[in-house]
């Protein structure tokens, strides 16, 4: 499978996630949730971005548990739960974010 970004063909897996994360650039992230059906905002590029940084301190896209902790610490309490990310990624904020901020499939998530 494959997604055409700024008319290069980017490879993805079955599910949707870039074969090679060096690929990523923010339209990568557009387009994917363009896909979805999915408007980008703010809050969304503050959880892309923030899973971005993670991934290059930590080399491992987290599981929600942990997403929702650390997001709480770095961008506040309310912004740290579940309910709130769920609504900016109804499929899954771990697994959708992950896939938009052009990582692969967090451990744990199915």
């Amino acid at each position: 499978m494959a997604i055409d970004v700024n008319g290069k063909s980017l490879e993805t897996d079955e599910e949707g996630y870039l074969a090679d994360l060096s690929d990523w650039e923010p339209e990568v992230a557009t387009v994917m949730a363009g896909i979805d059906d999915c408007d980008l905002t703010e809050n969304h590029w503050e959880v892309i971005n923030f899973l971005r940084e993670y991934y290059e301190e930590y080399q491992i896209a987290p599981a929600v548990r942990v997403l929702t902790k650390a997001i709480g610490k770095k961008l506040g309490k309310d912004k740290g739960s579940s309910k709130y990310l769920y609504e900016l990624y109804p499929y899954g904020p771990a697994k959708q974010a992950c896939k938009y901020a052009g990582l692969p499939k967090p451990t744990g998530c199915v």
